[in-house]
């Protein structure tokens, strides 16, 4: 069958997906309380559901009432009676895919359960919707001509009592769809490889000779690929290579820190950059908008949800509320129901809705990497946007950075420590210190706030990292690739300190 006729056909099929979200959009309350009323159905005779006594709850009130908002380690043994083979605890079909990610307070990782169900109904859902809305916003997409190059973290899956754990993208390639498989490159073999600097040039030789015209991956991870890419071949642009490739759909970290760098990579007027917003725990938003960093919340995904608003957030006067109450412009954590069994779950980011008809949202950080020692309250979207403006402001570019705060010690003041890795370094550092703390007072007025005359707040400070030391870091730690990177904002000096002692001194 001729190339254009399969990429028409694959849009018609794609685009009949429209009609079906026209509900949800229409009717995004009656669609989420259907749908919480559904989970607890299909949950009320497991070991959960007997105990809150699912079959009882008959509306929200109740469900919010007699079941808690949980946090990891609160799930935790129950998750590893379910990994150790015991089933129907909180969920009523068999859970055998467990994904591992990055670790909490009590536990080196967490593993985090995935049904049959969430794979089918929410992450492969939404991997066609996102096409969908593409597709339906750029009638002339060629997107099925050629194939979409994916950068997971992937790593093989491992068995333990006939369950299996591993990256999430090693679960959704090892149970993808022949659709999916058929036109995403590199092969499973290679994008199931573990170790990453061997994964590498392995990616690079079998894509080269690719018709891609579409990349998918975290924005850090596919840069380091892609300009590795630059290398071996030679060329100035990546659309020297895929002069075909159309639209990078990214997520994972905030691309307002690498955009401009895209844009060089690919130096297309109508290039296109579409969002997604998933976890381990499931496929929550999409962009749904050209030239847009607004995204969907998709409300059909067998997940219910809930909000905190971050002004009450771990206070006694902490609140919890669903989405018909929500408010524009105002920071929630976000709590999740979803069809894996997880009852209220406390994810640890946070979001904020910048439209409610239709609900979209922006993600603006995390509930633990915000720093807030003096009261300044400042989110990993302020510092992502503050570091952009500065880097355009001063024409040059970041490659990474944290955070971490300088604590009050007898008279002297706190303050912000920065360690930032340039591709391109300022011509005065000083000045791109000065312009980073003015952007961050316009962006946060409480930040502005303990700034004023420095009266709670000194300064920042910032170090100059050496070449590759977050790469370093990240590999030292076993964390090279896909979803891996070190939090943005802490309120605690361990990763800036761990950096500074692998970082060599610099001349500047």
């Amino acid at each position: 069958m001729p190339l254009p006729l399969i990429n028409s056909i694959a849009s018609w099929i794609l685009k009949k997906r429209i009609h079906q979200m026209e509900l949800f959009l229409k009717y995004p309350h009656e669609v989420q309380e259907e749908l919480l009323y559904s989970l607890l159905k299909s949950a009320e005779n497991t070991i959960i559901g007997k105990q809150y006594d699912f079959a009882s709850i008959k509306n929200y009130q109740t469900f919010s009432e007699r079941i808690p908002v949980s946090s990891y380690e609160d799930l935790e043994p129950l998750i590893e009676q379910t990994r150790k083979g015991t089933q129907n605890i909180f969920w009523n079909s068999p859970i055998k895919w467990f994904a591992k990610s990055s670790g909490t307070t009590n536990a080196k990782s967490k593993f985090i359960p995935v049904s049959t169900e969430a794979l089918d109904l929410c992450h492969y859902k939404a991997s066609k919707d996102l096409l969908c809305l593409y597709l339906n916003n750029n009638e002339n997409s060629q997107l099925f001509t050629g194939k979409s190059l994916r950068l997971g973290g992937s790593k093989q899956l491992y068995e333990d009592n006939n369950t299996f754990f591993g990256d999430l993208s090693a679960i959704l390639i090892d149970n993808m769809p022949i659709w999916a498989e058929f036109s995403s490159t590199p092969s499973n073999k290679t994008s199931l490889m573990g170790d990453w600097e061997t994964k590498l040039p392995t990616i690079i030789n079998e894509t080269i000779q690719e018709n891609v015209t579409s990349l998918a991956g975290v924005p850090s991870w596919l840069m380091v690929l892609l300009n590795k890419t630059l290398e071996e071949t030679g060329k100035n642009n990546i659309l020297d290579i895929w002069p075909n490739a159309e639209v990078y759909f990214h997520g994972g970290v905030s691309f307002d820190p690498y955009r401009e760098q895209y844009k060089k990579l690919f130096p297309k007027d109508n290039f296109r950059y579409y969002e997604i917003y998933n976890a381990s725990e499931g496929f929550f938003a999409i962009q749904d908008q050209n030239n847009s960093n607004e995204l969907l919340l998709m409300l059909d995904y067998g997940i219910f949800y809930e909000f905190i608003p971050m002004d009450t957030f771990g206070t006694l006067s902490q609140r919890v509320i669903p989405l018909h109450e929500v408010e524009l412009n105002k920071n929630y954590a976000l709590v999740i129901t979803t069809n894996s069994g997880l009852w209220r779950y406390l994810i640890g980011d946070t979001i904020r809705f910048t439209s409610i008809d239709p609900y979209r949202i922006i993600v603006s950080g995390r509930t633990k990497h915000h720093i807030n020692v003096f009261g300044e309250e400042l989110m990993v979207e302020n510092t992502d946007k503050a570091i952009a403006k500065t880097c355009c402001e001063l024409n040059c570019e970041v490659i990474d950075y944290t955070v971490a705060p300088v604590f009050m010690q007898d008279k002297e003041k706190g303050a912000h420590e920065w360690i930032i890795e340039f591709k391109n370094k300022p011509d005065d550092i000083d000045a791109f210190s000065t312009l980073l703390d003015t952007n961050l007072q316009l962006l946060n007025s409480d930040y502005e706030a303990k700034r004023y005359n420095n009266m709670t707040l000194n300064p920042l400070i910032i170090n100059v990292a050496r070449p590759n030391l977050f790469y370093d870091w990240l590999k030292e730690n076993d964390k090279l690739g896909g979803q891996h990177k070190i939090p943005r904002l802490s309120n605690e000096r361990k990763y800036l300190e761990e950096l500074l002692k692998i970082q060599i001194p610099q001349q500047y």
